[in-house]
């Protein structure tokens, strides 16, 4: 397929021409859109794009909530060799005016949810305004044109568009422009755990090879459905979300309203999704709210379950149980974008729920390593992709850890305007440096034991990894999240506490103020003894401190960091 195959307009055309009726993509429950259609949805708006001035390099802004037009917009701007800069929803109004402006976008599409994000500031180069919801330009000097309506008015007229957009898209060989793997596809600026945001620079090359590589690792079929509730401007989302799909002539379901309990549930029975990818945190709460309770119960019903065939058969009961609640057709959970709690994955594993986890970042397309469900090992990765060279940088001569170093043709160009930031991020020989520790086993598969810069050196020279004090303490009743970190040679633990389960659990609310903070003090000491008894003696918390309102975290839902170190 690589050979046929290389950048996003040969996915686009190449699908749309063996899979031509088979629904592309849809809102769950809405009017579905063939791969036919989607072809001349996105050739029509490039010539549209066109029409405004844009040409092939300039950069054109995305920011709204998962939609079909945010895919087709997407598709739009990277197959006429402009530059895609999606940005992330969830950024302050701040961020977005930066990342516009250090972009030096040309034009931007927003939905209408989001379009005060990129309103009353002075951008310069951005002459071009459009509402992702209908594709209706917005402008002084651009009447409103319903894309979508125009389209849509006459048959007769649709197949003039469709004609006249395949004319422009056959002009790569007349000289026009030619779009290849090197060319430049999207800059996606990252929000990360240390608080600096950075452009990566991808390639159609970069992205297109990672899925195809993905598909290489988790076979993905025409018949498979898609549920997408992750960010679309988060690279896991649009690669494993919408270009793998996108080869595959897989059909994407989208939600009309924010990916909440309340809208997932009903939306997943409606779906019926046989492929999700969702971040840790999504399945963790999954988990601590309606399946841990019942494998934790007291008096005979405890004694009970600490019976291993007892266990079993209510652990894959539960499993039987969630899988119906995803639809009832999972055959893949793909979990990214942070580390998974052991705890839930070793329910994951004993309940015979198919997951698989993937390693990568941003500045890999993002996947890394990662395997089959039928061949996940628990608190593994996997071996690394097709065409991904993985090493270990320094390792150390006991326990095999060090740096996780990259080579592949999924490894980013660039950080735009950023050559010092370019420089620091590769060694001398080319190897990217991920900044996460791990180390790799006889077999090849991955381990991944936290960030590089969030590794605590011990009191005698110690290295105490803080994530993994963290999935102990995670572990523990009435904890959501925490973050644990070094201040003056004492760990310290910040923890959010489920307020909700503590209210119900304790009547908390007919409590009076100085009951509710002795017995808030009680639990975060029994937390501290209880993770202090399973850790290394190096790794005991000192001292534990309430986090009374929830981390603030990037759209993969890591902790920021950087935010709480210093307080």
């Amino acid at each position: 397929m690589e050979d046929q195959v290389q950048t996003l307009k040969d996915v686009l055309e190449t699908t749309a021409e063996k899979f031509t009726d088979r629904v592309a993509l849809s809102f769950v429950g809405g009017e579905p859109i063939t791969y036919a259609h989607f072809l001349e949805l996105v050739h029509d708006l490039s010539i549209r794009f066109q029409e405004q001035g844009i040409e092939p390099g300039d950069k054109v802004a995305i920011i709204g909530e998962n939609m079909p037009n945010w895919a087709a917009t997407y598709f739009a701007i990277t197959t006429m060799g402009a530059i895609a800069v999606p940005i992330l929803q969830e950024f302050h109004h701040s961020a977005v005016h930066h990342i516009v402006r250090h972009s030096e976008a040309k034009a931007v599409v927003a939905s209408r949810r989001y379009m005060h994000k990129v309103e009353d500031d002075n951008f310069p180069l951005l002459k071009i305004f459009m509402v992702m919801d209908d594709l209706s330009f917005v402008s002084d000097d651009v009447p409103k044109t319903s894309f979508r309506g125009a389209a849509d008015a006459a048959s007769d007229k649709f197949g003039q568009i469709g004609d006249a957009a395949r004319k422009l898209m056959d002009r790569k060989g007349k000289g026009t422009y030619a779009l290849g793997p090197e060319s430049v596809a999207v800059i996606l600026y990252t929000s990360g755990t240390t608080g600096h945001s950075k452009g990566v620079v991808l390639s159609h090359g970069n992205l297109v090879s990672n899925a195809i590589d993905g598909i290489a690792i988790i076979p993905v079929y025409e018949t498979d459905r898609f549920l997408s509730v992750l960010p679309m401007a988060h690279t896991y989302e649009s690669t494993v979300g919408l270009i793998v799909p996108m080869l595959c002539g897989s059909s994407v379901h989208y939600l009309q309203k924010p990916p909440t309990p309340k809208t997932l549930l009903p939306a997943m029975q409606l779906a019926r999704p046989t492929i999700m990818n969702v971040v840790p945190l999504i399945i963790e709460k999954i988990y601590k709210s309606r399946i841990k309770p019942k494998l934790s119960g007291k008096g005979l019903k405890g004694g009970l379950m600490r019976l291993g065939v007892v266990r079993r058969k209510v652990v894959r009961l539960a499993g039987k149980k969630l899988i119906e609640a995803f639809g009832g057709e999972l055959r893949c959970m793909c979990i990214g974008g942070a580390a998974l709690s052991p705890e839930v994955e070793q329910f994951l594993s004993e309940a015979r729920v198919p997951y698989a986890i993937g390693y990568g970042m941003t500045e890999t397309s993002p996947l890394l390593a990662g395997t089959h469900p039928d061949r996940q090992r628990l608190r593994g990765i996997g071996p690394p992709m097709p065409r991904v060279e993985l090493m270990i940088s320094d390792p150390d001569p006991e326990t095999g850890e060090g740096e996780v170093l990259a080579k592949g043709p999924n490894i980013m160009k660039k950080y735009y305007k950023a050559p010092n930031d370019t420089k620091d991020t590769f060694t001398d020989d080319g190897w990217f440096r991920t900044g996460d520790l791990g180390m790799i086993d006889d077999d090849g598969y991955l381990f991944i034991k936290g960030r590089l810069k969030n590794v605590i050196v011990g009191s005698s020279g110690e290295n105490i990894y803080p994530e993994e004090v963290e999935f102990f303490i995670n572990g523990c009743d009435y904890v959501l999240e925490s973050l644990v970190f070094d201040n003056g040679n004492q760990l310290i633990a910040r923890i959010h506490l489920n307020y909700e389960t503590l209210d119900e659990e304790f009547g908390v609310k007919k409590m009076i103020e100085s009951e509710v903070r002795e017995r808030t003090k009680e639990i975060l000491e029994s937390i501290r003894t209880d993770v202090n008894a399973k850790v290394s003696t190096f790794s005991r918390l000192n001292r534990v401190i309430e986090q009374v309102e929830p981390f603030e975290k990037t759209p993969t839902q890591k902790i920021k960091r950087f935010i709480y170190l210093d307080n």
